[in-house]
């Protein structure tokens, strides 16, 4: 599903998106990502967020290198990739119709020597989360997945089911309509929930957040 009908350069701020492709530097390495809006909508392009999250982990507020760590709605793979490059282990992880384009974009900008290290596989929030260890995650990555309401109950259930007490959840996102801020309304009754950077050129807040050991059931 695509947040707006797909018009060639409709809107000027939206451009960038309907390039081919998306270039960024990144831990010393140039990572050149495929985009596909017209044919695959959200999950094809490179989000504002996206690009935020990869600067913080970059900047080093957060230890990674050895952690293990999951993305969620990973679309084109950027966050995933640079957290990769940082050290982590991590699992990159969306939707079944996006994982062709996915594993494509993270095959051809991981290096070789970390391939051992990445793993792409299928996850829609809230099924067959037996699949993945409960409490097995030290990261949870999210850039710009909180935008359907529909699915706010089940990314807070996936969320609590890869999370550990001393696990560390990051969300970059926008806040564009109300319906944002009932997402975190909701995810503080279950985790603590701090935001810890804001990007205002691109209006992005990275908001961390750590289970509360008394509520782990939805």
């Amino acid at each position: 599903m695509a947040l707006v009908p797909y018009v060639e350069h409709a809107v000027p701020a939206l451009a960038k998106l309907h390039n081919s492709s998306a270039q960024f530097n990144f831990v010393n390495q140039n990572i050149i990502l495929a985009q596909d809006w017209k044919k695959h909508g959200v999950a094809a392009v490179v989000w504002d967020a996206a690009v935020v999250l990869c600067m913080y982990l970059e900047l080093g507020h957060i230890q990674i290198k050895g952690k293990t760590a999951i993305e969620l709605g990973a679309g084109t793979g950027l966050v995933g990739i640079v957290a990769a490059l940082l050290g982590a282990n991590v699992t990159i992880t969306d939707r079944g119709p996006a994982l062709e384009f996915l594993s494509a974009n993270v095959k051809a900008n991981v290096p070789p020597d970390l391939h051992g290290s990445v793993v792409v596989s299928e996850l829609t929030w809230g099924q067959d989360l037996v699949r993945y260890p409960a409490e097995g995650f030290d990261l949870v990555l999210g850039a710009d997945i909180v935008y359907l309401e529909d699915t706010f109950t089940a990314l807070l259930r996936t969320m609590q089911h890869l999370c550990s007490d001393t696990s560390v959840v990051l969300l970059a996102c926008k806040i564009r309509y109300e319906r944002d801020t009932k997402f975190l309304d909701m995810l503080r009754r279950h985790f603590g929930v701090e935001e810890v950077y804001y990007e205002s050129q691109r209006d992005i807040h990275i908001y961390k957040a750590t289970k509360l050991p008394s509520r782990r059931d939805l």
